[in-house]
């Protein structure tokens, strides 16, 4: 059985997308995926999606919540930051893992129809969560995204980068299935800029991210 499926959550009609479950598995699974570097990755990610103390981030499909706690640490003493997840079950281990940080919050939601205000946060980010949505799905989360932020508020859109050596890619594609041995991250971008997104930038983190930095101008285009 390929790893992803075995990952995969209970299904929610809510949403198309697919939920991740086995949060234990998942961590287990994160760490040794990143061959050590996770930690370092993720404060990373939190420093380009341009968090600083005070700001109101929001971590869509935050998963067991690892991006969302360093977003917390941006964002402190005086800022918040909330992770929005369908999975019970892993929301469950990100509010534990959470338990000491006033911070930071965790609370159902799909990335298609957010569970939050126009405008109400500085930061929106989002990582690994992208290649579980269908394509047709993936534009509405976007602008869902858009529509959270405020103007001039920024986005940090990050997933899996697939290796570009063939015996590689397809050592991927056999533990954790054809959609990450394919992902298109090429696609993230004009993604991004469809939604009407500003200042967008882009760049890789090794071993395995791809990364869009972008701002809302404010306005609808």
């Amino acid at each position: 059985m390929e790893l992803a499926r075995f990952l995969h959550g209970t299904a929610d009609s809510r949403t198309a997308g697919q939920t991740i479950g086995h949060a234990r598995a998942y961590e287990a699974f994160g760490a040794v995926f990143f061959g050590g570097r996770r930690r370092r990755v993720y404060t990373r990610l939190a420093e380009l999606s341009g968090a600083r103390p005070g700001d109101r981030a929001l971590d869509v499909g935050c998963g067991t919540g690892y991006l969302t706690l360093r977003l917390a640490d941006a964002v402190t003493p005086t800022g918040r930051a909330v992770g929005v997840d369908p999975s019970a079950e892993v929301l469950a281990h990100a509010r534990r893992s959470a338990a000491d940080r006033r911070h930071c919050t965790f609370t159902d939601g799909i990335a298609e129809e957010l569970p939050a205000g126009d405008g109400e946060f500085d930061v929106v980010a989002s990582s690994l969560m992208v290649h579980h949505l269908p394509e047709d799905v993936r534009e509405r989360a976007v602008a869902e995204m858009r529509r959270v932020l405020r103007p001039g508020g920024r986005l940090l859109l990050a997933d899996f980068r697939p290796p570009t050596g063939q015996v590689a890619r397809h050592l991927v594609g056999a533990v954790t299935g054809p959609v990450m041995e394919h992902n298109p991250v090429h696609l993230l971008r004009p993604l991004v800029e469809q939604a009407g997104f500003t200042e967008v930038r882009t760049g890789d983190l090794r071993p395995w991210i791809h990364y869009v930095q972008a701002v809302n101008p404010g306005s609808s285009a």
